[in-house]
């Protein structure tokens, strides 16, 4: 005998809360853009943020519509975070185009509009993420076809050493920005169906069981792939995304740290080779390790005037920050792409940057827990593969901007301005959404032993992640995770 189990909290509050937040959110966008100059936006008549504050909360209302009707019990705090960090960005790019030459805001609205459609579109078409299971090695086709894409003449271009991008119509489209996408669908997919022959068959070495080859097949045609846009495009922000994805998939799977040191070993032995082979690390490496050279600092290719500027702007800013509108972000080159979070530290201080990084570790801690709460593997290491994805190309930003890391040009996940990047984010929050309504909606379960038999017979068939599943005995049976 079975019967449905509601969760504690109401949906329509869920939806309430989620919009209220959402209208906060969108509130910030046109108030920070009249804050940076208010006298000129008044003489001139500047209707940008009139736009900027109509795209967001348009794009908000629709996706908040299509929640209500297609994924009721999703996270009522994941669209406000990433329309507040969208705002933000909007209003910092804006800020900066009134202080150079570029115009990229215009287009960044643009790329907005089109990111919360397509994230609207993928919510309303996809039913369940369970669905994207089907299309395993099709992803791994698709990752491998856009991956290839830049390399083709005539269609591919290369823009400051890396040839990651490809020029259509005259505007160019970075296609790995959807590749990682498209590879943590496989990831999840097959480690979901093949965890129990990568954790039992093979040969043990030390604490290691290493798989058999024909198991970790296409994730070895997977990585290679990523080791290939490093060599092949000169890219190694995208090449450090791709592998950091693979590695925290498979330890998400397995459970076993060991995978994390052997997969940092890996990094660090093709970091060696790379510095020594390739032209365009060593170059970023070098001008990492003697950034404070004056002939490093001057070089016109190369070299690490950007990174100095960066960091001298993010002391001029101090822990409160030099004020909104009143700092010198047109001194860094790239300041409102990949710079853009020295060009926030200066003008909103360390108080102002951490407010921010703490709305990433929410928005994260929100996709961990869409996770948590799903019944089926591919759910829990798609969210967490999505998830890291984030962290990784976040700690890749800020490590690069604070010299921490060697900088590798990487965007600042709905922050920066690129096209590319923020529609795949999009795409990524429209995904993890679905994932957390599927684990807050009401499921059926055995009155008789209070278990929900459908996650049972899936964690057999495609192995659970003991990491997530020993957190998820701190959730209620038949209910949602507790906040």
């Amino acid at each position: 005998m079975a019967k449905f189990f509601k969760p504690s909290d109401r949906p329509r509050t869920r939806r309430f809360i989620e919009l209220f937040l959402t209208v906060i959110a969108i509130a910030f966008c046109p108030i920070s853009m009249w804050l940076v100059d208010p006298e000129n936006i008044t003489l001139k008549h500047d209707n940008t943020w009139v736009l900027a504050t109509a795209v967001l909360g348009g794009g908000a209302l629709l996706i908040h519509t299509v929640l209500h009707l297609r994924a009721r019990y999703a996270d009522p705090l994941i669209l406000p975070i990433v329309v507040l960090l969208n705002g933000l960005g909007l209003a910092m790019i804006y800020r900066i185009d009134l202080t150079t030459p570029s115009n990229a805001g215009a287009t960044q609205i643009m790329w907005t509009a089109l990111g919360m459609t397509v994230a609207a579109v993928t919510l309303l078409m996809l039913k369940s993420h369970r669905v994207l299971r089907r299309v395993t090695y099709v992803s791994l086709l698709v990752s491998l076809v856009l991956l290839l894409l830049p390399l083709i003449p005539f269609l591919g271009v290369e823009i400051y050493g890396a040839r990651i991008w490809i020029s259509i119509a005259g505007r160019t489209f970075q296609p790995g920005e959807l590749a990682k996408i498209t590879l943590a669908i496989f990831f999840a997919g097959y480690l979901s169906t093949h965890r129990d022959l990568i954790l039992v068959a093979g040969r043990r070495l030390g604490p290691l069981r290493f798989p058999r080859f024909r198991d970790l097949a296409p994730m070895f045609i997977a990585w290679l792939a990523s080791i290939g846009v490093l060599i092949f495009q000169r890219d190694l922000g995208s090449a450090i995304l791709f592998f950091g994805l693979f590695v925290s998939m498979l330890y998400l799977a397995t459970g076993r740290s060991t995978w994390v040191f052997l997969g940092l070993g890996f990094v660090a032995l093709g970091g060696v080779l790379a510095y020594q082979f390739i032209g365009h690390v060593n170059a970023r490496i070098y001008g990492w390790i003697h950034a404070f050279d004056p002939e490093i600092y001057n070089r016109a290719y190369g070299g690490s005037g950007q990174i100095i500027q960066g960091i001298f702007g993010l002391g001029a800013g101090g822990l409160f920050g030099r004020g909104w509108g009143k700092g010198r972000p047109d001194l860094v080159a790239f300041s409102n792409s990949d710079m853009i979070v020295t060009s926030l530290g200066e003008e909103l201080g360390l108080v102002g940057l951490s407010a921010i990084l703490l709305l990433y570790f929410l928005l994260i801690t929100r996709g961990f827990r869409a996770a948590l709460g799903t019944r089926d593997a591919f759910g829990k290491l798609l969210s967490g593969g999505l998830s890291a994805a984030i962290v990784i190309q976040l700690f890749v930003v800020v490590g690069g901007v604070t010299r921490m890391i060697p900088l590798t040009g990487l965007t600042t996940p709905f922050l920066s301005a690129g096209g590319s990047s923020l529609l795949a984010n999009w795409i990524i929050i429209a995904l993890l959404l679905s994932v957390s309504h599927a684990a807050r909606a009401p499921h059926v379960i055995d009155s008789s032993t209070g278990v929900d038999g459908a996650s049972d017979t899936d964690s057999q068939e495609g192995g659970v992640t003991r990491l997530i599943s020993k957190m998820a005995t701190h959730t209620r049976v038949g209910g949602s995770p507790r906040e």
